[in-house]
């Protein structure tokens, strides 16, 4: 059979104005701002008009952890949300933008796939409405007045062999992981070693997510630390008197993306830290204007629910007070083979053996949902054409036996009538649990940074425990005498094992995970603690998705998926 690719399908459906969209939501015109026919962005400021409303109820998706067989979280959010509506549920999605580091290196798109995608799509994955340009601009501008302020006498003593702040790209291009500049003499600057992160891993990203008006971003952005000077103390953004120039690049970014599904249903897409190597979910803001607009809200955290779902939990409903109402967990027969060992080439074929092998990593990530944080769960099986029957029943039954439902999904090739069943049930677990007194954190923030992150380590990981390097070890003692122990962990890690090892598939045993390094993320309010061997600048792939892009002479986009 022939499927039509993904942008086949959103470029052949034809899109309802943003005006008709934002009607759909009773948002005032004056709230609105149009980036052409099918884009606008939403003013925060409608928060402070809706702020006596009751919240919707808010559904996180999350995944097992990925597989090159593919699971289709945002594929499952976005069905799920349109299912909802086709149930007369008034719903709204709230999304993470792609990176552009992501759509030309492995993905090739990120706005859900099939009949249950974001549009227009080509928008979206590409520059949009400019948020992450104004991203990398806003950190790029904190680099230049570091730099300057050295070049101009370095009045605040920063010692150039401790500057932390580092340059971004949204792109992914491992040749500028580490470099030298400042070269060419003194009128050039001062040479010094620097580097690059890829944008959507700056911490302004994190901040743009985590902040909640103008006021807020400003303040985290003076917090930031950038470097230290020769005595050991923080020198911060505020110390460069940079933050009012940040919040200035940064004041349209700030305000919600609104677009809609192919069912023309409203969906937010807005902020896009990635969950491997920052926090992984959309905008506090978004989401926040969501649940006022709508009955339920369904968001997604990014990769598995070791990563995007703990600090979604651990780190953005911490600071911002939300608790989701329940949680859907993705999963597929053929990424759980893949879990138990089966070949990629191999994974369309029943095998009940692997699947019993690799079926422990979606336990895993049931357990920690329901037992570690007490939240409701249910199991969504996104369904391929090759899943046989005997596989379908034995997820059912594995989930059955943890007091969790499982049910087919097939939004993919049926859009909404293919999520009916999920979307009944996730509205029966939210009522069924709608004085859920069970909720928790994996850890008290009062802990010391050690004992945070063994506690993410060995319940959320089933790691033995955490290693630390020298030098990790010494920048925990520095934060913690600075003050800053109290706050969230975000522990950068491989997306592809509950380990710090990729290779590491299922549901691992017996493994502690490493610490090298600690890097404070004191403006967006948590610590990165880095492990393994994670990049904050992705290098692309031997065959790149950029290979298979392209435009013809109207201006067709073809190739992103």
């Amino acid at each position: 059979m022939n499927y039509k690719s993904d942008i086949q399908i959103a470029q052949e459906t034809e899109l309802k104005l943003i005006q008709q969209i934002s009607n759909r939501l009773s948002i005032k015109e004056d709230y609105l701002e149009c980036y052409g026919k099918y884009k606008g962005k939403v003013d925060y400021n409608i928060l402070e008009e809706y702020k006596d409303k009751k919240n919707g109820k808010l559904i996180l998706v999350t995944a097992i952890n990925p597989t090159p067989a593919g699971e289709g979280k945002t594929t499952t959010t976005v069905g799920l949300g349109d299912a909802l509506n086709k149930l007369g549920k008034k719903t709204v999605m709230a999304l993470r933008e792609p990176s552009l580091g992501l759509v030309f290196g492995i993905k090739g798109g990120a706005a859900g796939g099939g009949y249950a995608q974001v549009v227009p799509m080509e928008d979206i994955n590409l520059h949009f409405t400019g948020d992450i340009h104004a991203v990398t601009t806003a950190n790029n501008l904190i680099a230049a007045l570091l730099d300057n302020h050295i070049q101009q006498g370095n009045q605040l003593g920063i010692d150039i062999r401790r500057i932390i702040w580092k340059r971004c790209l949204d792109m992914n291009d491992r040749q500028l992981r580490f470099i030298v500049n400042g070269l060419g003499g003194k009128v050039n600057g001062t040479p010094r070693e620097d580097g690059f992160d890829i944008s959507v891993a700056s911490e302004i990203m994190a901040i743009l997510c985590l902040s909640n008006d103008l006021e807020d971003l400003k303040e985290k952005v003076s917090r930031i630390i950038v470097a230290y000077n020769y005595e050991g103390k923080p020198v911060t953004v505020s110390d460069l008197k940079g933050q009012g120039a940040v919040a200035a690049l940064l004041k349209d970014a700030l305000k919600p993306n609104l677009v809609q599904t192919l069912e023309h249903n409203p969906a937010f897409v807005h902020g896009g830290p990635f969950a491997n190597i920052a926090h992984g979910c959309n905008s506090v803001m978004a989401t926040k204007i969501a649940l006022k607009l709508g009955d339920y809200v369904v968001t997604e955290a990014g990769f598995g629910a070791d990563l995007g779902a703990e600090k979604f939990i651990d780190i953005k409903c911490r600071l911002s007070g939300l608790q989701p109402d329940a949680v859907v967990i993705v999963a597929t027969a053929r990424a759980l083979k893949f879990h138990g060992g089966i070949q990629k080439s191999d994974i369309c074929n029943e095998n009940i053996p692997a699947l019993e092998q690799g079926i422990g990593n979606l336990l895993k990530h049931v357990e920690n949902i329901t037992k570690v944080f007490g939240l409701p769960a249910v199991v969504a099986i996104n369904r391929f054409p090759t899943d046989t029957e005997e596989e379908l029943k034995y997820i059912v039954k594995r989930c059955n036996e943890l007091g969790v439902s499982a049910i087919l999904s097939e939004v993919w090739g049926k859009g909404s009538s293919g999520g009916i069943e999920l979307a009944e049930e996730i509205i029966r677990v939210i009522d069924e649990n709608k004085n859920n007194t069970e909720f928790r954190f994996a850890y008290d923030n009062n802990l010391p940074i050690k004992d945070k992150i063994e506690a993410i380590a060995k319940k959320i990981y089933g790691a033995d425990g955490a290693d630390y390097t020298g030098n990790a070890l010494k920048q925990i003692k520095e934060i913690e005498d600075l003050g800053y122990g109290n706050i969230p962990v975000c522990i950068a890690k491989t997306q592809y094992s509950l380990s710090d090892d990729a290779a590491k598939l299922g549901r691992p045993e017996g493994f502690r995970i490493t610490v090298r390094n600690i890097k404070p993320a004191i403006g967006a309010g948590f610590i990165v603690a880095l492990t393994g061997d994670i990049m904050t600048m992705p290098g692309l792939p031997k065959k790149p998705a950029a290979e298979q892009i392209d435009v013809d002479r109207t201006g067709k986009i073809h190739g992103l998926f």
